[in-house]
């Protein structure tokens, strides 16, 4: 059975990124609907995976990462609005089976995300 898990780097600091929180969420068409939330640990990922085995199927997803709340945190400096506040990454799942990691690599101006294992 696949699962989905999540990595956080803040590559301006260099370090994990703790304390992003983080939403996932099904896509079918324009409907999203939620089904899970997490914050990443020290490691700068989530103590679970965000899609269990049991619960992970093949579809449509979207994972939002909220950046702001987290840079806020750590002290950059805030613009009005902020460039990167939400940060939404759709993919699909099309292998029931497998391990599905997609990590993002986070500085307060440009972010970067692939299909990671």
């Amino acid at each position: 059975m696949g699962y989905l898990t999540t990595h956080v780097l803040d590559t301006a600091r260099g370090v994990p990124a703790e304390g992003v929180g983080l939403a996932l969420y099904r896509v079918s068409g324009n409907s999203h609907k939620k089904i899970a939330e997490a914050i990443t640990n020290a490691d700068g990922r989530t103590d679970q995976p965000i899609l269990p085995e049991g619960k992970f199927e093949v579809g449509e997803y979207e994972l939002i990462f909220f950046a702001e709340d987290y840079l806020d945190a750590n002290g950059v400096p805030a613009e009005a609005p902020r460039f990167l506040s939400t940060i939404p990454i759709r993919f699909g799942i099309s292998d029931p089976d497998s391990h599905y990691h997609v990590p993002l690599l986070l500085s307060p101006f440009g972010y970067s995300t692939y299909r990671g294992s």
